[in-house]
């Protein structure tokens, strides 16, 4: 499979890495820094498939570069989710190609379905509140995470009682706290916890590199390869 790398940061780096050691191509790389200009039609048809982590407010359009060369995307930008209706309904209507996830990490992915079975089981006891926390390193543009919101969001599905989040640390009854920390160089800790005036059920994910979310990521490439138009993420990959 060749490959075009939209974003070269250390994620595509990582990424770079591991097509690499399974055994696809990269055809064209894509640095904002260095060669804007060589991000165009020409460029991009020498790929089968775009692989896209850059900056929230340069996503979106990188996509349509993208749409316009007849290129599939996956990415794993977060923080330009205010645009997903028009992406998804442009893979419904245009044929287009994409496959979103907030996060490509497969033990993530696990916990958010984990989440929500441990939401829905907590639905029927009311005497617990929920709160969450996200522990990222001090270079991530967005406040909270994708992968917390992702997750607030599984809350929000299965727990009546809660229909929002918020950063405010004082949140309303019906709001879900999502504490979030920038520190160091921390690859991403999500926690959800559930809380009484009894005791305290906690589920955790701590990520020790990116390597698992490049591994993801490629392997989301090698599921998008050949597929028809449309919309995909990893509840289609992983079967969910």
């Amino acid at each position: 499979m060749k490959i075009a790398l939209i974003g070269y940061g250390k994620m595509g780096h990582e990424i770079e890495n591991v097509a690499v050691s399974r055994g696809h191509e990269i055809v064209f790389i894509e640095d904002a820094l260095i060669n804007p200009q060589e991000f165009d039609d020409q460029h991009l048809q020498k790929a089968d498939i775009a692989i896209e982590f850059t900056r929230p407010d340069a996503a979106f359009g990188n996509y349509m570069k993208c749409f316009h060369a007849g290129i599939p995307v996956v990415s794993g930008t977060t923080g330009w989710l205010e645009k997903l209706p028009e992406v998804k309904r442009m893979c419904a209507e245009e044929d287009k190609t994409f496959f979103y996830s907030s996060n490509y990490s497969i033990g993530v992915n696990i916990f958010f379905r984990l989440n929500k079975f441990l939401a829905e089981m907590m639905n029927g006891f009311n005497n617990y509140d929920v709160k969450m926390q996200e522990i990222h390193h001090i270079h991530k543009l967005d406040k909270p995470s994708g992968t917390a919101i992702t997750l607030a969001e599984g809350v929000m599905e299965k727990l009546d009682r809660k229909n929002a989040w918020t950063l405010d640390q004082n949140p309303k009854q019906n709001e879900i706290l999502i504490d979030s920390v920038r520190e160091g160089e921390v690859p991403g800790t999500h926690s959800i916890k559930y809380f009484s005036d009894i005791d305290d059920i906690q589920i955790t994910h701590t990520a020790y590199n990116r390597t698992g979310l490049a591994f993801g990521a490629v392997l989301a490439a090698e599921f998008l390869f050949g597929k028809p138009s449309g919309f995909y993420s990893m509840d289609d990959m992983m079967k969910f």
